[in-house]
This record gives C-alpha cells, structure tokens and sequence, in this order.
C-alpha cells in the first residue's frame, strides 16, 4: 500500500509549540536520534559539535526572510505577497479569501489593488497600479501556529544569523540554533532555496505521493559545490537543504553550480543519497517535513516512519519544544 496521510499524524499537547525563542540561540535542547541502532540521546544544541567527525561539513541554507506580509489600509485584509510574477502583478495567499474574489479591489501602502486570477491552491493573483516593495511597511510573516502578531524580536530572531539571500516567506528554522562563534568553529558552507509556503502547505490527498509541491527557487555556487563534493560526510542543516542537495545532484551523486527550482517532494519509500546526517527541529503532523525526515530515518516506508514516530513520542514525554522557535533533533 502506499503511503497515507493518517501514517504521519501525532497528538501533540499545544503547550509544547514554543511560542517564543530562548533568550539565546543556542541553549535549545537537541534530541540525537541513532537511527541505525534505533537509539535516542538526550543533549544540547551546544554538543552539536560531539557529533562532527573531519571531513564532515555542514551545509546551511543562507535564504533571507523578507517582510512579505501587508495588510489593505483598512485593515481588513492580509496579503502575503509570494512572488512578483510581472512587474505590479503578484501571487499572493489573502486572508480572508471570500472578500477577495475576482475582481475585488482595495488599497495596500496607498496603492490600488485589484484580484485578477485565482489559482488552484487558493492564493490569488492580483495586479497593483503602483511598485511595491515588500520590504516596506510589511512585517515578518509568522507561521500560524504562533497565535501572536509578529514583534520587533522577530525581525531578527526568525531569521538564521547567516541569512544573506533576501527572498524567503518562512526560515529554514534548524539554523536558528547557530551563533556566529559556534558556526566559525565548524566547517561549513552556504547554499540557497528560497523557502516558498509549498514548504508548509497542508497535504490533502490521503495518498502521500500525489501531493504536489510548489516550485522554490535555489542556487548552489561554484565554491558551495566544490566543497560538498569534497566532503567526506555532509550534515545538512534543515529540510530546505536536503531538498536542495537531493534536488540538484547528478546522477553521479555530485553537484554542480547552478541555479534552478525544485518541486521535489521527498518521502518513503524514497531513499535521500546526498545527506549523511540530518540536524532539525520537530516537525507538524501530516506535514511533507515531517514526511521527508521519516524517509531520511530509513527508506523502508514502515521502519522510517516508526523510528520518527517513536522519537516523537519520547520528545513529547521528555517536553521538548516543538515546531520553528523550538528543540533540535539530530539525526545520524
């Protein structure tokens, strides 16, 4: 049978969702997950280092998070603006969907603003009389799950302290833990996807693998390859990067620079032949992250997604913190 939605459901208490980062980066807890001896350590992120043998290099994706939410002059409704399709015309996701049907008008920062197309996701495509630039007067587009409006700590603390590539809507979150003295301590190198909200989009279809991910864009640089290609064990850092690993590797398993986007909706069976080891955070249920970490624990559709789940359940015993602002997880 194929892989079904309910296989990667799990309760989670809502007092477990980290509403808000640590007042420093890198006291997180990190779960080590032994996925080979189906063994779980219970350390700190500050270990990381422990677990790095040499010839190892962490690849970190430096996608910067842009103040791509707004909202109209009336306050009445919220865009997040996604993609500048032609110039004044955006994709955006509107909240909520049923003031904004075709042809619906408002103002966003002074600007008319009108619906043109909505497409099959729901997000819709409107046209602007006047330039927008999303980092002007928008904020940080929180994830839904933290049930506050963004503050000024957010402006920086969602966002990794390597970010550099505006163009995100969310933060490839494992790499909040890193300080810039951990990070200078360690080998590493950048590379770039643009996390899009295809990232998090619910999955709809109970079959896992006829969902369909949206495109995001990504960049591996000429130094970027060289160094993975190098690398005797790669530890990829968050999701975003192993799907960009996975993405743009040739058959030969190597990488080449280059620039591209990816749709690649990474779940078991398949097996993830680029990583060696995985650091991330807890990901929501029925969510395609929480799909993607359950193949890299084993290609094995049955065995992967009962070592994830058995790792959940003992995060949840021992109170982690869960989802973008919680605990590490590291997976070897």
């Amino acid at each position: 049978m194929n892989g079904q939605l309910r296989d990667y459901d799990y309760e989670l208490p809502e007092e477990l969702i980290a509403q808000r980062p640590l007042a420093r980066r890198a006291d997180s807890r990190m779960m080590v997950l032994h996925r080979a001896a189906r063994r779980i350590e219970h350390r700190s992120f500050a270990d990381l280092p422990q677990f790095l043998a040499p010839g190892d290099l962490l690849v970190l994706n430096n996608t910067r998070v842009v103040k791509a939410r707004h909202f109209s002059d009336d306050g009445a409704i919220e865009f997040l603006f996604l993609e500048e399709l032609q110039p004044r015309r955006w994709r955006c996701l509107v909240k909520p969907g049923r003031k904004m049907r075709v042809g619906a008008a408002t103002r966003v920062a002074g600007i008319a603003t009108r619906v043109e197309e909505i497409c099959v996701d729901g997000s819709r495509v409107v046209a602007l009389e006047g330039d927008l630039a999303r980092e002007r007067g928008g904020v940080v587009p929180l994830p839904p799950y933290l049930r506050r409006a963004a503050e000024a700590e957010d402006e920086h603390r969602y966002q990794t302290v390597y970010a550099q590539v505006p163009g995100a809507v969310a933060a490839p979150t494992a790499g909040l833990h890193f300080t810039p003295e951990m990070l200078a301590r360690l080998p590493h190198t950048f590379v770039t996807l643009h996390v899009g909200t295809g990232t998090f989009a619910p999955v709809k279809t109970e079959e896992i693998a006829r969902h369909e991910m949206h495109e995001e864009w990504f960049s591996v640089s000429s130094a970027a390859a060289a160094a993975i290609n190098a690398a005797r064990r790669i530890v990829a850092v968050g999701t975003t990067s192993v799907r960009l690993l996975e993405a743009a590797q040739r058959t030969d398993g190597r990488l080449l620079p280059q620039e591209g986007r990816t749709s690649i909706f990474l779940h078991p069976p398949q097996e993830i032949r680029r990583v060696d080891r995985l650091l991330t955070n807890f990901h929501l249920p029925r969510s395609t992250l929480l799909m993607l970490v359950s193949a890299f624990a084993a290609p094995n559709e049955t065995r992967g997604k009962e070592i994830v789940q058995a790792a959940y359940a003992e995060a949840i015993r021992h109170r982690y913190r869960f989802f973008s602002y919680g605990d590490a997880m590291l997976i070897s």
